[in-house]
């Protein structure tokens, strides 16, 4: 029960720390949230008794974007005081029935996850590395490819945003 209420609990959190990244017009505001968005992530792993997965998630992944900070820090001015104007209302209400179709999905993750599980061999004859691929490529595999995809949208999006911050200093 416990299990269920904190997998729910962390699952709403990094839903709306990483919207936090993608909506907010601070650079350091999105780097925070989307840190604690990958610590939240670390989390989810810690909860299915992958605890490798999330140390790694957590070491590696908010490393990086604490480097991204620190760079952000430099480059950015952190005392300007910045307007957020909703400018994309067809993007909010896209993202809003995203968000609500993705609230469905995890609510009925549970039901379809029974049918998804793989036993793996496990046994003494393996090495720890071995019996560590094989429960990373079986058992926790779509996690773990649903993590990289969401890194490949972050990494695209920030190159979007770069991209359209360049072309608008061009034109001025």
């Amino acid at each position: 029960m416990y299990e269920a209420i904190a997998f729910y609990l962390f699952a709403v959190v990094t839903v709306a720390l990483f919207l936090i990244t993608v909506f907010s017009k601070n650079a350091l505001h999105s780097m925070s949230s989307l840190a604690g968005g990958m610590v939240f992530i670390g989390g989810l792993f810690f909860l299915l008794d992958a605890e490798f997965i999330g140390v790694v998630q957590i070491i590696v992944y908010t490393g990086a974007i604490m480097a991204l900070y620190a760079f952000g820090m430099m480059f950015f001015d952190t005392v300007q005081e910045v307007r957020e104007n909703i400018a994309a209302k067809r993007a909010i209400y896209t993202l809003w029935i995203f968000a609500a179709v993705l609230l469905v999905s995890i609510v009925c993750a549970p039901l379809f996850a029974q049918s998804l599980q793989v036993a793996a061999p496990v046994g003494e004859s393996l090495s720890n590395a071995h019996a560590l691929g094989l429960l990373m490529f079986t058992k926790y595999l779509a996690v773990f490819e649903l993590t990289a995809v969401m890194l490949l949208v972050a990494m695209m999006a920030g190159i979007v945003l770069v991209s359209r911050r360049l072309d608008a200093g061009e034109t001025q």
